[in-house]
């Protein structure tokens, strides 16, 4: 009898082991598969000089204009490489000073480069011209740092610290600026093996924990300009035939709260707020077992996201902001630790369709 336990015993090991490793692996390969760019978690120094005026009027979904993007190197030496840049953003291009960039880098000019396996990259940089953007810009990144905490599926970003030469006629003036690149969807999928859809699909019909903790994600940070369903600042996901999104473009919520941020309403839902900084949960109804599990690993990560808040505390110019933006985080987890609160917030304020 003993020698049966012990070979069941073993037998369970043996396979405890085997999925273990079997994980490791499965994480090393999508380690490996995310470009250097996005593996190192340093800030990268660039820069880039184009006229701010061309890049508005002249370009669009299909026009780029050509320029150079020089980077500093790990050992500090520079080096440069011709990239196509063009304007994104059709509210950005009329309300902002700077405009986000979309840039695309041939396969042959990328190879040997920290940009290898980046055909197209997103550029995110300030809105205005004054001294709140740079803080805007790190709080917009934070977001996304805390959506890898949430989500295995997730846009890898890399801070950058920009030197834009804005080219007025024969004039040059200088910006610094701080910024973050996006990895494209498609590297996103590619990682995944996985595939991006197109078409529209309901929450309802998607998974559904990915899809509960991707609407507390956008509670956390008090954002309401997204659709999943319409795929409005959420690309959609296919994976081991379950469809679930992966968020992005988080300027309009209530934990960046810029200057020029307006409540979204998205295909005409009523919104009741009042303030981008008020939350409002946009998810559906579900299982409550579903809602429990979800809060449940939202508080199990409590001390990464408090950790990510406190890794970028120095790169915020205004000190009271990061201690705004930690009271707003803090807020959100007193209402997953009381159940009270957390019915009342989230539960019942579920949409029915």
């Amino acid at each position: 009898m003993k020698k049966q336990i012990s070979y069941v015993f073993l037998i369970i090991s043996f396979l405890i082991c085997n999925i273990i490793i079997a994980q490791e692996t499965s994480n090393s390969n999508k380690e490996n598969k995310t470009s250097k760019l996005f593996r190192n978690k340093e800030a990268l120094s660039i820069k880039l000089k184009y006229s701010n005026r061309n890049l508005k009027k002249k370009t669009n979904d299909s026009t780029y204009i050509t320029t150079n993007l020089s980077y500093q190197n790990e050992d500090e030496t520079w080096d440069s490489l011709k990239v196509e840049i063009r304007a994104r953003g059709n509210f950005r291009k009329d309300n902002c000073y700077y405009t986000p960039v979309k840039l695309k880098i041939k396969k042959s000019i990328a190879k040997g480069t920290v940009f290898k396996g980046n055909k197209k990259l997103k550029l995110v940089i300030p809105c205005k011209n004054d001294k709140e953007s740079n803080d805007n810009v790190i709080k917009e990144y934070l977001a996304y740092k805390f959506y890898e905490h949430i989500s295995p599926y997730n846009f890898k970003t890399r801070l950058v610290n920009i030197e834009y030469e804005e080219l007025r006629g024969k004039k040059i003036k200088s910006h610094y600026l701080k910024g973050f690149f996006i990895e494209d969807d498609k590297e996103v999928a590619d990682t995944h093996d996985a595939k991006i859809l197109e078409s529209k699909v309901h929450p309802l019909e998607q998974e559904p924990i990915i899809c509960v903790k991707h609407a507390l994600f956008q509670y956390m940070i008090g954002n309401t300009d997204f659709s999943t369903t319409y795929q409005h600042n959420a690309k959609l996901m296919y994976k081991d035939k379950q469809m679930f999104p992966i968020p992005y473009d988080f300027d309009m919520s209530g934990l960046v709260n810029p200057s020029y941020a307006i409540l979204s309403t998205p295909h005409l839902e009523r919104m009741n707020i009042s303030s981008v900084k008020e939350r409002k949960y946009r998810g559906f109804k579900r299982d409550i077992s579903i809602f429990n599990q979800a809060k449940s690993d939202y508080l199990s990560i409590k001390p990464q996201i408090t950790e990510c808040l406190f890794s970028l505390e120095s790169s915020f110019d205004n000190p009271k902001e990061y201690e705004r933006i930690q009271i707003y985080i803090l807020d959100f987890y007193k209402i997953l630790e009381n159940d009270v609160l957390f019915n009342k917030n989230i539960v019942e304020k579920a949409r029915m369709n």
